[in-house]
């Protein structure tokens, strides 16, 4: 995560969208224009593109018992981030080092200083680590951009501004020398040619890239809606309970292998760089620094054995799977020396891997962050520069993912790398792009307003499947209710799913690494919930967590198959007995409905257990155990930990916890308020009585007789 820490720092002016399509020019603050650019236009038609109406899966209709197995807990505290070190200086003597002028330092604007002097990295490394954002990581981004902007308003060259972000990331310490001048060389220019094309200040956008954290800041400039046709919303429909012995299919849902090629067992797994054990991470310090054989907690990857050991072992234990999603992140994180090639060979490899291990079962895949080079670098479509155009990955994705998917989706692919397949008779997967809502995509930048057109293909595709009486399945990587989401992009995602609640029946991301969930309510009615997104748990062990994949029961075909997810269950390794013994054993950590008493896995019954879990000490442990994996390392879980996780899984829409979470949180601090009382009471009768037992005081002396 401390490349995040890196863009924030350094570039965190990238993730703020401005819709521009005027052609007038940009005035920065100095009054004078900088560059006249206008969107080129964009002549796709949704009604156009071919939609898939055959079938595309050969089902074996199978009735089956879900077995119910209980599950083991290990525990041990989590090592805590290594403290960055803290640069004494502020900003201004900061660049006074750097050899810059008394003339030119004069020129930062003043926040920018003081932002320096007072955000802690650190703690903005954690804050991002975990999905949180505060005034801490508000400051930072200002810092960041205020930082940019004076640069590009000075008239600085662009290889000028690059060297200047690698000075100031070496001199502060946020990396290792060479990954800063691997990550100033691969997002500096894109980022300066998006900054220049911009005309935001540091308010407008933060408030856009962190949310509420960071002010609820008006931005004309990207505020859009998308458009519905004029079909009245039928009636909501609640689902029933699943229906006993009835036909389901079996589904595997993998997510986030980041596959390393380059992983070494015994090399270093404590470097001091983003990503560890590797032959470049130098040799360990002490033995308990070398990297396992299977893997490592540390910030470390997949090794090619760990993910060819747990294809193997689904192929042998699961042979009865009707299809797979496989939500992205294939490529490893070491984000600052990838390439166009790199990546694309190891989307080749892992494709031809899955194909080998699971020969004749569809698999359905989704795209995530990591895939493009540099790392969440997603074009819209209009952008067709060669050296710009996101069509290198595109293009090959379609040559790749043919060989599971029916030709009538290779439109779309091209475009967005989103589709829609028809898997069975009232049965639909639409795979999105969510990096068209990721905040960290810094084309967006030039304009959030439904890139790709990908949101309102999207609702005709609802439309259509509600006209045919379909249920629709959605799969991507970045969950929409997940701070990397953006607040605009996410709220009208929300709106659609509410539009569509009858159709559709599960949504399936990844992402996080977390074995977790989120809960869709009705806008209108924020106590009524009405889907629910399924968040899958990653292969990579990146970091403090076991390896793990997800294993579905769908309501089958039947004539009144609700499509809905009738249970599931997380499989993981235990690296660290995997690594003792050399010996990985793959097991079933818990099965859903037994392990949390629901009856079933609709959204209200999840609504029902995120009360339960707020309320119910006990079972919040069990759950923050197979969120972590069951992980040996994973950190103790106090007041806040506990608001935040329950106010993930409650907030499908990104950036606006104050409508979902009040409810949750005041539970939570009236539980503590009430058991420091207790406690404080306790100890202080414990006290009086000792002292009364050791002084064998008179009972008239202490005001008693």
């Amino acid at each position: 995560m401390h490349r995040i820490l890196i863009l924030l720092l350094l570039t965190t002016t990238t993730s703020i969208l401005i819709n521009v399509s005027s052609g007038l020019p940009f005035i920065l603050g100095n009054g004078k224009a900088v560059i006249n650019w206008t969107q080129p236009k964009d002549d796709w038609k949704i009604e156009t593109a071919p939609r898939s109406i055959v079938p595309h899966l050969d089902t074996r209709n199978k009735n089956q018992t879900i077995a119910k197995e209980e599950s083991e807990e290990d525990n041990r505290i989590l090592e805590r981030l290594q403290q960055l070190k803290r640069n004494s200086s502020t900003g201004r003597m900061l660049w006074y080092d750097m050899s810059l002028s008394a003339q030119d330092a004069s020129h930062f604007p003043p926040f920018v200083d003081k932002a320096l002097r007072l955000f802690s990295l650190d703690q903005v490394a954690y804050e991002i680590k975990n999905s949180v954002m505060s005034k801490v990581s508000c400051q930072a981004c200002k810092a960041g951009a205020g930082l940019l902007k004076s640069f590009i308003q000075s008239g600085k060259s662009d290889q000028e501004i690059v060297k200047t972000i690698y000075n100031f990331c070496v001199h502060l310490q946020i990396e290792s020398p060479r990954v800063c001048e691997g990550v100033s060389r691969e997002f500096g220019l894109e980022v300066i040619f998006v900054l220049k094309r911009v005309n935001l200040g540091p308010d407008e956008i933060c408030s856009f890239v962190i949310g509420d954290a960071c002010g609820d800041v008006y931005n004309p400039y990207h505020e859009w809606e998308v458009s519905f046709p004029p079909v009245p919303k039928p009636a909501p429909v609640e689902p029933p309970l699943p229906k006993e012995g009835a036909p389901f299919f079996k589904v595997l849902h993998i997510s986030d292998t980041h596959y390393d090629p380059h992983y070494m067992e015994g090399s270093n797994a404590d470097c001091n760089e983003p990503l560890c054990c590797r032959l470049s991470s130098g040799r360990p310090t002490n033995p308990n620094s070398a990297a396992g054989k299977w893997g490592d907690y540390r910030k470390c990857d997949s090794p090619k054995r760990l993910i060819d050991n747990m294809l193997s072992h689904i192929s042998d234990t699961h042979n009865d799977i009707d299809y797979i999603i496989w939500t992205g992140d294939l490529p490893p994180h070491d984000i600052w020396n990838q390439t166009k090639e790199i990546n694309l060979q190891i989307i080749k490899d892992t494709v031809k891997q899955m194909s080998e291990k699971f020969p004749g079962v569809p698999i359905f895949p989704a795209l995530g962050n990591h895939e493009s080079s540099p790392v969440n670098s997603f074009p819209p479509p209009y952008v067709q520069q060669v050296d710009s155009s996101i069509s290198w990955l595109y293009d090959e994705l379609d040559n790749q993912w043919k060989r599971w998917l029916p030709a009538s989706v290779s439109q779309t692919i091209r475009r967005g790398a989103f589709y829609s397949v028809l898997v069975r008779p009232g049965f639909r997967i639409i795979s999105l792009n969510m990096n068209y809502c990721n905040n960290k995509n810094w084309w967006l930048l030039l304009n959030s307003t439904d890139p790709a057109t990908e949101l309102q293909w999207l609702i005709y595709e609802l439309q259509s499947a509600e006209f045919s009486n379909e249920k629709v399945h959605i799969i991507g990587h970045i969950p929409p209710g997940h701070s990397d989401c953006l607040k605009v992009w996410s709220r009208n995602f929300y709106r659609i799913i509410a539009r569509y609640e009858n159709t559709i029946t599960g949504q399936f991301y990844g992402h996080t690494h977390y074995d977790e969930f989120e809960v869709f309510y009705d806008p209108h009615d924020l106590g009524r919930a009405i889907n629910i997104g399924y968040i899958g748990p990653s292969v990579s062990p990146y970091y403090d967590l076991n390896p793990g994949y997800r294993i579905y029961y769908v309501d089958g075909d039947h004539d009144l198959s609700t499509r809905m997810v009738v249970d599931h269950e997380s499989w993981i390794m235990n690296l660290k007995e995997a690594n003792l013994y050399d010996y990985p054993i793959w097991y079933k950590l818990y099965t859903t409905r037994p392990a949390y008493n629901m009856k079933g896995l609709r959204p209200l019954d999840w609504d029902n257990f995120i009360n339960d879990i707020t309320n119910n000490q006990e079972l919040f442990d069990l759950y923050y155990k197979n969120y972590w994996k069951n992980s040996p390392v994973r950190p103790p879980c106090d007041a806040e930990c506990k608001k935040r996780i329950i106010c993930d899984s409650k907030s499908g829409r990104s950036h606006d916890r104050k409508h979902f979470c009040q409810d949750v949180e005041s539970k939570i601090d009236e539980r503590e308020s009430k058991s420091w009382k207790a406690w404080f009471y306790r100890g202080f009768t414990a006290s009086w009585n000792a002292i009364s037992s050791i002084t064998y005081l008179p009972k008239y002396v202490m005001g008693l007789g």
